[in-house]
């Protein structure tokens, strides 16, 4: 509609759909809400999209005109037969190598609790490593060996070792999303800069929101899911580097989506906190039900 080549559109709509699994669980961990069953079916969608990075990366020289389809679908096939391999492989590590790992690192770690953060950090680390590797996320990564040891009995013990290193990260990446900002270019074009941000929170809050509500869900939590996946995740900013290489998008476009991007994830805190309050309105509104989730959706969400 706005002149662009379909396949530009279909990269902007592939990237648009992303969000940040890191900055959205850090904020679900923070308020209690991650085993809540928005937070659930949230994390579930988030992982989903993890997966979905690298076939994206596979399609990109398909968009780009740099391979064929065919050979952007034996790529795709490709990496679904590694996830597939790669899933197995770390679920049958849960239950046969990581509590032993866990409990080895407590016993030698009993006088001191830096070898274990260290051992923590570093498998943690290591599973990252291996799924990028392997053509998959390093968010994937990241998330399945957290997923491996909260299979354990060690995993609040763990948790509680690597929470002053967690906001350190967290710290970090947020300054790295500050030092990608092209201040003099989204000065000049501030107008659309807030329109895009506007739009894409809006427009991702009402598809989540739908498309939850579909499967089910109250009302409640279907907009609470489609705000908590209201932003653009970090990994879109690897996306739309490659994506650059490729030439599928250049120029303004190309800043401005990095613009967005950035904001996006700049506002989710101020989302978040501004949840509360539009629930209360909602309530008295009648837009939502005043008392807690009812059983019945409850067990849907355990399906879902």
């Amino acid at each position: 509609l706005c002149g662009a080549k379909l396949s530009e559109g279909v990269f902007v709509g592939s990237f648009l759909s992303m969000s940040s699994t890191a900055v959205v669980v850090k904020f679900l961990v923070e308020q209690n809400s991650n085993n809540a069953l928005h937070g659930q079916v949230t994390i579930g969608t988030l992982i989903l999209q993890d997966c979905a990075v690298g076939l994206l990366f596979a399609l990109l020289p398909v968009l780009g005109g740099n391979s064929g389809l065919l050979q952007g679908m034996v790529s795709m096939g490709k990496l679904l037969l590694v996830l597939s391999i790669y899933l197995t492989v770390t679920s049958i590590l849960s239950w046969s190598f990581v509590p032993r790992f866990l409990k080895l690192m407590i016993q030698l770690s009993s006088q001191t609790n830096e070898l274990y953060q260290l051992a923590a950090v570093a498998f943690c680390l290591l599973s990252a490593w291996c799924s990028d590797k392997l053509g998959l996320s390093l968010e994937l990564g990241s998330f399945m060996a957290g997923v491996m040891i909260s299979t354990t009995d060690f995993a609040k013990h763990t948790l509680d070792q690597v929470e002053p290193i967690r906001n350190l990260f967290a710290a970090l990446f947020l300054s790295s999303i500050g030092m990608l900002i092209h201040v003099h270019f989204l000065w000049n074009h501030v107008d659309i800069l807030l329109a895009s941000v506007i739009l894409v929170i809006i427009v991702k809050t009402a598809v989540g929101t739908i498309v939850t509500k579909l499967f089910g869900y109250s009302m409640r939590t279907s907009f609470l899911v489609g705000v908590s996946l209201a932003q653009i995740g970090e990994f879109a900013f690897v996306l739309l580097s490659r994506a650059s290489n490729l030439h599928l998008v250049e120029g303004k476009m190309y800043l401005l989506l990095l613009g967005t991007t950035a904001l996006s994830l700049v506002t989710t805190p101020l989302l978040f906190k501004l949840i509360p309050n539009v629930m209360n309105l909602g309530i008295l509104l009648h837009w939502f039900p005043s008392e807690g989730t009812p059983r019945s959706e409850a067990h849907r969400g355990l399906r879902f």
